[in-house]
């Protein structure tokens, strides 16, 4: 793979681009890949591997990109926190005005140590609330509960009758629109565990209306993660605008649509236009059916604005070959990554420091775990690489960290921040002692 091919495959300024670097010993031209103005190969030489690196500057433009591809339409954008819940990546888009999107009490504290002021921006989801979260949650005076179903609807009408405070409600209605995209992060269907069926809706919000301290607020729907194709959004915000018209006549005060999150990236090439052009398309098919509702939208990106701003970086432990087929071993595994093993997930990887009259392999690139599903990549071409160089596992800003494990007992990875040409380690990597020391 040449240098302008690797360039290509991950240009994506400000971001992560190859740079010229010194000449190797027999003179040939070798590219380093750079994250900003800092070297990969001295970020991993200083922090050690396996290294999660993140560019700030990244994040930042893809959120203001997100943001304005919506600003023909009231909203409000609330990163979904499940895709990397660093305490310092949510201080810095609490610090541009971002909102979140959270599914448990401790992304509520965690969005609570980033900044306090940030709670009225919060969107609390997920289907399992407990009585402690929703406590939580009405303390700190969150912008909306999306609740999923009618039992939950009474536990959050308990909660705020107990805690003398009024809780503003959306119910996330299931669309039973169809996305593509794994079943595992399907969320849109009836089969699936998320949300009301849209049939049972009146009767849940005429249900909601009775009770003391609720306040209808809303509408939520989300079908799902890592979607490419704009028009089962556009089906599905049909399907709720249609809903919000109906619960207006029947009396109901509809001030919110949460359209959810789901846009997906392009995990196995570049992708295909600037953001702004994807994020324009995705305003596009979200807004049109929502136009002339007078509501404020409340959006959920998370892998979108958080994927392709973050890299794993690992080294080559050992070349290995059985019967032909081959190995490099490297030390980062599955529970420094988890989303190849257990989605058959695609994630690009190439050398950090690229030689282009190196030979190319097709290999399969696998942890120290002792599992066969620790993998990173089966049968994958690459350029030919030596125990110790360094890869780049590309696009893992977002359910990468976040889903890491202990498995093994491996500690988890270090975390950087890079801006610029400042680098901050935000969470240092984890020791043994540290994995042992709940343990009685």
């Amino acid at each position: 793979m040449s240098p302008e091919t690797q360039a290509a495959t991950i240009g994506r300024p400000p971001g992560f681009v190859f740079r010229n670097s010194n000449s190797g010993r027999s003179g040939v031209h070798v590219s380093e890949l750079y994250c900003e103005g800092v070297s990969v190969a001295a970020l991993a030489k200083r922090y050690g591997t396996p290294l999660y690196v993140y560019s700030g500057s990244m994040i930042r433009e893809r959120y203001e990109t997100f943001d304005h591809a919506f600003r023909d339409l009231p909203h409000t954008v609330c990163y979904s926190v499940k895709a990397n819940s660093n305490l310092s990546i949510l201080r810095l888009l609490a610090k541009v005005g971002c909102g979140f999107d959270v599914v448990s009490g401790g992304e509520l504290l965690r969005v609570l140590a980033a900044g306090r002021r940030a709670a009225k921006r919060v969107v609390f989801s997920g289907v399992g609330k407990t009585q402690e979260e929703l406590r939580a949650a009405l303390k700190a005076g969150i912008l909306l509960f999306n609740v999923e179903s009618e039992s939950e609807l009474s536990a959050v009408a308990a909660c705020a009758q107990g805690s003398r405070k009024n809780a503003p409600v959306a119910l996330r209605v299931n669309p039973d629109v169809a996305a593509e995209t794994h079943p595992y992060i399907s969320t849109g269907l009836r089969q699936h565990k998320f949300g009301v069926p849209l049939r049972e809706a009146r009767f849940l919000y005429a249900k909601a209306a009775g009770m003391p301290y609720l306040s209808v607020r809303g509408v939520s729907v989300h079908i799902g993660s890592q979607i490419t194709d704009v028009a089962p959004f556009r089906d599905a915000l049909s399907r709720v605008a249609e809903l919000v018209r109906e619960l207006r006549r029947d009396g109901h005060q509809i001030d919110y649509v949460d359209a959810g999150g789901g846009l997906g990236i392009a995990y196995d090439k570049p992708e295909p236009s600037d953001f702004s052009r994807c994020a324009a398309s995705y305003a596009q098919a979200i807004t049109e059916p929502l136009r002339s509702l007078g509501v404020r939208l409340l959006l959920e990106p998370g892998r979108s604005i958080l994927g392709p701003a973050g890299v794993l970086i690992t080294s080559v432990i050992y070349e290995k070959a059985n019967d032909g087929k081959r190995f490099l071993v490297v030390d980062a595994a599955m529970n420094d990554l988890l989303r190849p093993a257990l989605y058959g997930a695609y994630h690009e990887i190439i050398p950090v420091r690229s030689n282009p009259v190196a030979r190319s392999q097709v290999v399969d690139v696998v942890g120290p775990v002792c599992e066969t599903g620790d993998f990173l990549a089966r049968d994958r071409e690459l350029p030919e690489v030596k125990e110790r160089d360094l890869l780049a596992v590309l696009d893992t800003g977002a359910y990468g960290m976040v889903l890491a494990s202990n498995y093994n007992t491996r500690p988890r990875p270090a975390e950087v921040l890079v801006t610029g040409k400042s680098v901050r380690v935000i969470r240092r990597r984890e020791k043994i002692s540290d994995l042992l020391r709940l343990e009685l």
